[in-house]
């Protein structure tokens, strides 16, 4: 069989995709037996709590899947961003909540793609086996948003030393987190050729300068996302810490970004799966006037059309996925995998609510404290609208918008 780095080829292609799915299927057994040590009851507290979920984060690390993507050679497991995206949408499927750790997959992939050997052999081994957490990504602002080009966090070269000025916000577990990828301003925006240049990727130690430097202020939200602001004041950090070209940085979370909004649509389908069949397995049981309320049209279309859009937000997932490993521009791809896949879950989340009735709003059933986790995926990491103006302006080639 001519099957390479689990591509078909000629003849063999039935078999090698068959070959595929079964080792999907694996990684999806093994992902829900890990999960069904964290029942309800555990996500509740630590919601309740606003508590970081450290032991199930522990769990899946020591499992191996948050080095799903680092290569061997540095103690990963050397997948595809298809498997990765399987074992994120199994977290959520399973009822768990994969934002806790999710980041390390994406802004791991920035350090991949990028960083020196030296910083891959120094970090990568330690993130695999668990003894060292990256899951900080140092990009939005209070003045700029999603507008990234205008950022104004600053790193100036001073000798073997970058002084950073600034503040971050929306920077999700940084209190949890032993390293940050930090996007910074290294050259005036008025001083660039083009509006794209001047910013740079930094792989921060965060055991060195928090309280040296660095301060972080917890940010509470409707749900347990452990968000924070980033205050930085003349934080030092080595010359070595950048990652690849100084003045490159924008292009390079580019590609970050790509895997960050396919593994999110992934776990949005995750959260759909969940509501689904949340709302299926009540509407079989729940009795009203001697006959299962699922009996009726009036409750069955809904749940019906939910998962007819989430099955094809899906598709459009490991597409999304499949453009990104085979080396293609997934632009387009993955930004239209998050936008179908968080519609797909937010009506999946509202479908569910409206099914369950009162008992939707109650603690107990799990679904209040999904759907208020399911809707930030329909703003963040990047919102609707913006989603549909890319696309309008780069694959359409409509003017562009203001």
């Amino acid at each position: 069989m001519a099957c390479s780095d689990g591509l078909p080829s000629g003849r063999d292609e039935s078999m090698c995709r068959s070959m595929a799915k079964e080792d999907l299927d694996e990684i999806r057994r093994a992902v829900s037996a890990v999960c069904s040590d964290f029942p309800s009851e555990y996500w509740r507290e630590k919601d309740r709590e606003r508590a970081y979920p450290a032991e199930f984060v522990d769990a899946i690390t020591r499992a191996g899947f948050l080095a799903a993507l680092i290569p061997e050679e540095y103690g990963g497991s050397g997948l595809r961003l298809d498997s990765a995206a399987v074992i994120m949408e199994e977290i959520q499927a399973s009822g768990c909540n994969g934002s806790a750790a999710h980041a390390q997959m994406y802004v791991m992939n920035t350090l991949l793609r990028y960083g020196s050997e030296e910083q891959k052999r120094s970090y990568l081994p330690g993130i695999a086996n668990g003894d060292l957490r990256l899951q900080a990504f140092g990009v939005s602002e209070p003045t700029s948003g999603t507008d990234t080009l205008s950022l104004r966090t600053f790193a100036k070269r001073e000798g073997d030393e970058y002084v950073i000025n600034g503040q971050k916000i929306w920077t999700s577990r940084a209190e949890h987190s032993d390293l940050m990828v930090l996007l910074a301003r290294t050259t005036s925006r008025d001083e660039v050729a083009k509006k794209t240049e001047g910013l740079s990727l930094f792989l921060v130690d965060m055991r060195e300068v928090v309280g040296n430097g660095m301060t972080i202020k917890p940010i509470r939200t409707m749900m347990n996302h452990s968000t924070t602001e980033v205050f930085f004041d003349d934080m030092r950090i080595p010359a070595s810490a950048l990652i690849g070209e100084e003045g490159k940085g924008f292009r390079y979370i580019l590609s970050g970004m790509n895997a960050e909004r396919i593994l999110i649509a992934a776990e949005c389908i995750g959260d759909a799966k969940w509501f689904i069949e949340k709302a299926s397995d009540y509407a079989k049981e729940r009795q009203v006037f001697s006959r299962p309320i699922g009996q009726n049209q009036g409750v069955q279309f809904p749940i019906a059309r939910c998962y007819a859009q989430m099955r094809a937000a899906e598709l459009m997932v490991h597409h999304a996925a499949e453009v990104y490993d085979e080396g293609g521009n997934a632009g387009a791809e993955a930004n239209m995998a998050k936008m179908l896949a968080s519609e797909a879950s937010w009506a999946a989340a509202d479908m569910c609510v409206q099914t369950l009735g009162g008992f939707g709003f109650a603690e107990e059933y799990d679904v209040e404290r999904k759907f208020r986790e399911a809707r930030l995926y329909t703003v963040a990491p990047i919102s609707t609208n913006l989603i549909l103006s890319y696309l309008a302006e780069h694959v359409l080639g409509l003017p562009r918008s203001y």
